[in-house]
């Protein structure tokens, strides 16, 4: 999965934040506020989304209405898989991984992984897990 470019970034993550649909002039509206970006590049970067797959429209009136395929979740764990696939030494990329995050991502990373193996959570849930030291 390639990175999302600048510009394709910044609609996503307005649409992944606004939970809804929404079209061009509301994108640009928005983006608008932190700098100036114009109408018809925000509307090209849309399509080339429409077009990849990330975005789905639907017509209403003269406007098209975007909305993700995709969750942000969904994207990052894409980048995380492709990030690891170019490691020629997986267990050695993982442990770094592991020993490079917080407590509390230790936590989640061990709840994710009981819940994906259907297993019941450690005794007083993740936050005594990060107590504990973060074992994973």
């Amino acid at each position: 999965m390639r990175r999302l470019g600048e510009l394709e970034a910044e609609i996503m993550d307005r649409l992944w934040a606004w939970q809804r649909p929404a079209t061009v002039r509301e994108l640009v509206d928005d983006i608008n506020r932190d700098r100036r970006v114009a109408y018809t590049t925000v509307m090209t970067v849309a399509d080339i989304l429409h077009r990849k797959g990330w975005l789905r429209r639907e017509k209403a009136g003269r406007a098209w209405l975007y909305e993700p395929v995709r969750s942000r979740e969904e994207y990052t764990a894409g980048l995380m898989r492709d990030a690891l696939g170019d490691s020629r030494d997986r267990p050695a990329a993982l442990l770094r991984f592991v020993e490079a995050i917080s407590d509390e991502d230790v936590a989640a990373l061990d709840a994710a992984l009981r819940t994906a193996r259907g297993e019941p959570g450690p005794p007083g849930g993740p936050r005594e897990t990060a107590s504990r030291g973060g074992a994973a």
